[in-house]
């Protein structure tokens, strides 16, 4: 080989990667509730060897917190949100695509203690007692999970006893840890999250809610990748996504 040929052929392969480096698509940002962590970590793998050359960006927190970070103007193309009162007010600050929401998955509220909890505790009835001193839940005025909870604990009429011992917490996952490390007696998180630390926290009851926990997903106005947002909003609702979903305790919308 010539040195003139290498040289074309150097240039070439290099032009060929500058080529390839620009057309590539751009990032998917999704903006989602922090109860979906694990499930959509496990999915965006699957929804890019779909759909060859778009990136898949998570950014987790509580929905209030994604909601005012939308609201400000951060980059974002998909809004997954715990409840449906934060998507409410997505719509109304005309944050969303309009007819792009829909509901994807439902969940449950559960009370959850320590592992090694030997107090015995089976029901938010039992909260008021001495020796439940702190109780982890998430701040209603910023989590979903604390809002479902303050409801549910209102309506049994035991909101007014348990609130002075709430610690509040900034999304369902640090409610979790603080059941987790031992720090609360007691706490309150999606049956989903609850899974995920079988080995540290356990279940003693299933809390009714007054509305059912449904998760709405839809794309944010003014997205920089509006396609594959509307893509990433038709897979989820996919027979193989919901599989996965219902494998992280999902359930059916």
């Amino acid at each position: 080989m010539t040195h003139t040929t290498f040289r074309r052929r150097a240039l070439a392969a290099a032009g060929f990667a500058l080529t390839a480096l620009a057309t590539q698509a751009a990032d998917l940002t999704v903006s989602a509730a922090t109860s979906l962590t694990n499930a959509f970590k496990e999915l965006g793998p699957v929804f890019e060897a779909q759909n060859p050359g778009t990136s898949v960006v998570f950014n987790f927190g509580a929905s209030d917190a994604l909601l005012a970070q939308i609201a400000k103007g951060a980059p974002a193309d998909v809004f997954a949100s715990a409840d449906q009162e934060t998507m409410d007010r997505a719509d109304m600050q005309k944050l969303l695509v309009p007819g792009s929401r829909r509901n994807f998955v439902a969940n449950t509220l559960v009370m959850i203690v320590p592992a090694d909890s030997t107090l015995g505790l089976k029901a938010p009835a039992d909260l008021p007692k001495a020796e439940v001193k702190r109780l982890a839940v998430g701040n209603p005025a910023s989590v979903p999970v604390g809002r479902y909870t303050r409801g549910s604990l209102e309506t049994a009429k035991l909101w007014a006893a348990v609130e002075p011992k709430a610690v509040f917490a900034q999304n369902v996952r640090q409610a979790l840890d603080y059941v987790a490390r031992g720090e609360v007696e007691a706490g309150f998180v999606y049956a989903t999250d609850a899974a995920i630390m079988k080995d540290k926290v356990k279940v003693v009851a299933i809390v009714p809610t007054g509305a059912a926990i449904s998760y709405p997903i839809a794309s944010v106005a003014g997205s920089p990748n509006p396609q594959a947002a509307r893509k990433f909003l038709d897979f989820v609702l996919t027979p193989a996504a919901q599989a996965v979903l219902g494998r992280c305790g999902f359930a059916k919308p």
